[in-house]
């Protein structure tokens, strides 16, 4: 498992971690990406550092073969001349600077190897926070969704719809009752009207019976009447 991979691994577990806490996941995935964020600028930093080793090992690996060159040369010039000693000396020389050469060409090789993974990896990271900061816009979506749902589900939890549904049964009860007080008050009240007009039209009836009993006891008035269902003299 890649250096990477063990970090990306670790994030995941401590957002994890925090979401079942019942932390605020929006903080979480922001703290996420900006903590991706400054391991890439330490990464960045640390592949700076092994370049700059690696233009510095490649510097001193040239500059060690130059120099066996030039020693070489001496020697040649010194065996020219007739100085053995002299030109043993270069040659040793020479050898020394092979050998510093040698070994900074088998590190130079190590630190590319290391450039190398160290570039993979920062590549990777970077398309990581990116893909990161796609999916922290959508979790962070969800989480505002998610809460804003929460809080309409306590809403309609606390509301009393019991009590309310309670209130408008008693409020049907009462109208029903307040219309059935009223019809059976314009009821009455239309009773009493046809008594009283029954009333006025049997005492207009004793009127005229009286009347006509007036009528016939004046003087000079000897027609007989006749009663109710005879008939009249021929």
């Amino acid at each position: 498992m890649g250096l990477f991979d063990r970090i990306w691994r670790v994030i995941r577990a401590n957002i994890n971690s925090l979401i079942g806490a019942a932390e605020d996941p929006e903080k979480i995935l922001e703290q996420a990406v900006m903590d991706m964020q400054e391991d890439l600028i330490q990464l960045r930093q640390a592949v700076a550092g092994a370049i700059a080793a690696q233009k510095r090992t490649e510097r001193q690996c040239s500059q060690a073969e130059s120099t066996a060159a030039e020693w070489y040369q001496r020697a040649q010039l010194a065996l020219q001349k007739g100085e053995e000693n002299l030109a043993r000396e270069a040659l040793t020389r020479k050898k020394s600077y092979q050998e510093t050469a040698a070994a900074m060409k088998a590190s130079l090789e190590q630190q590319n190897a290391v450039v190398a993974q160290l570039k993979e990896n920062m590549r990777s990271l970077e398309s990581k926070i990116s893909e990161a900061k796609s999916k922290k816009d959508m979790y962070i979506a969800r989480a505002r969704s998610a809460k804003a749902s929460e809080r309409l589900q306590e809403m309609m939890g606390n509301l009393s719809t019991g009590s309310a549904l309670s209130a408008f049964e008693r409020m049907e009860e009462k109208v029903v009752q307040l219309e059935a007080r009223s019809e059976a008050i314009a009821e009455l009240g239309t009773n009493d009207l046809e008594k009283q007009f029954l009333s006025l039209e049997s005492a207009g009836d004793v009127d005229d019976e009286l009347a006509a009993m007036k009528a016939q006891m004046l003087p000079g008035n000897n027609t007989p009447q006749l009663r109710s269902g005879e008939p009249p003299a021929s």
